[in-house]
C-alpha cells in the first residue's frame, strides 16, 4: 500500500508538479489545499476509508506562519509524519519548526530523486534537512530557543547515552536494545533527562543535545543532499 500523503501549497501549479512526481510512486496524495487554515475540510477529505494520511506535506507561504502550521497539522493529524516544504534558507527557523513537531525541512530545489528518497526516511523515522545546515546544528552555529536551557547538572552517564540516541532519532524500543535495559527504564530515564534540561519532547532534548556538544559526530544526522 503507498504511503497516504495531503499536500498544503499556496501555489497550485507548485501542487500539480508534486502530484505528477509522485504518481507511480510509493506515495499516493489523498488530499490537497492551499492553506494548512483549512485543517477542517483536509481532515474530511483526506479520511479516505476511514484512515487518516501518514504524511503531509506543506508549504504555509504569506498565510499562516510555520510554526502555527506545524501546530494545528500536528493537532488534525497527531500520527501523520510533517514535512515542511520550502524556499527559505534559514537555520533558526529549521530549529524552531524541528522543535515544534516537524520531521523534516526540505528546499524545493530539490531533485525529485533525492525528495522522494528523503520522504521515505522521514517515514523510517528519521529527520531530514539540508546537509550544510545539518552541519551547522552539530557544529553548534545554530541557535534556537534550546541554547537557553540550563546546563546539564546532575545528568548521569546512562541520561547522557539516551540524549545521545535521541540525537540518532532512535526509538525507546531500539535505545533499550542498544542499552540492553528494558524500555520502561528508557522511559524513566528520558522522563529524568527531560526534566532536567527543561525540554518538552525528544526533538527538543536532541537539538539540546547538539547544541551542548553531546553528539557523537556529524553523521548522527540525516540530511537531504
Amino acid at each position: 500500500m503507498p504511503t497516504s500523503v495531503v499536500l498544503i501549497d499556496p501555489n497550485k501549479l507548485f501542487r500539480e508538479g508534486i502530484k505528477a512526481l509522485i504518481a507511480g510512486s510509493d506515495f499516493q496524495i489523498v488530499a490537497e489545499t492551499g492553506s494548512p487554515g483549512e485543517v477542517h475540510t483536509i481532515q474530511a477529505v483526506s479520511q479516505t476509508g476511514g484512515a487518516p494520511p501518514q504524511l503531509v506535506l506543506f508549504d504555509p507561504g504569506g498565510t499562516t506562519d510555520a510554526l502555527q502550521a506545524v501546530g494545528l497539522l500536528r493537532d488534525a493529524f497527531p500520527d501523520a509524519r510533517l514535512v515542511l516544504l520550502t524556499t527559505e534558507m534559514d537555520t533558526h527557523y529549521l530549529a524552531a519548526v524541528l522543535q515544534a513537531g516537524a520531521d523534516g525541512y526540505l528546499m524545493k530545489d530539490l531533485s525529485p530523486e533525492a525528495l522522494l528518497q528523503s520522504l521515505r526516511l522521514v517515514m523510517l523515522g528519521e529527520k531530514v534537512f539540508p546537509t550544510h545546515l545539518a552541519a551547522l546544528l552539530v557544529s553548534g552555529r545554530v541557535r534556537s530557543d534550546t541554547a537557553a536551557m540550563p546546563s546539564p547538572r546532575g545528568l548521569s552517564r546512562r541520561e547522557v547515552e539516551i540524549m545521545r540516541h535521541l540525537v540518532h532519532g532512535d526509538s525507546n524500543k531500539m535505545i533499550a536494545n542498544h542499552l540492553k535495559i528494558t524500555e520502561a527504564t528508557v522511559k524513566v530515564h528520558l522522563k529524568s533527562l527531560l526534566r532536567k534540561i527543561g525540554a518538552s519532547n525528544r526533538t527538543q532534548a536532541a537539538i539540546w543535545a547538539l547544541n551542548n556538544g553531546l553528539s557523537d559526530n556529524a553523521h548522527t544526522l540525516t540530511a537531504a543532499g
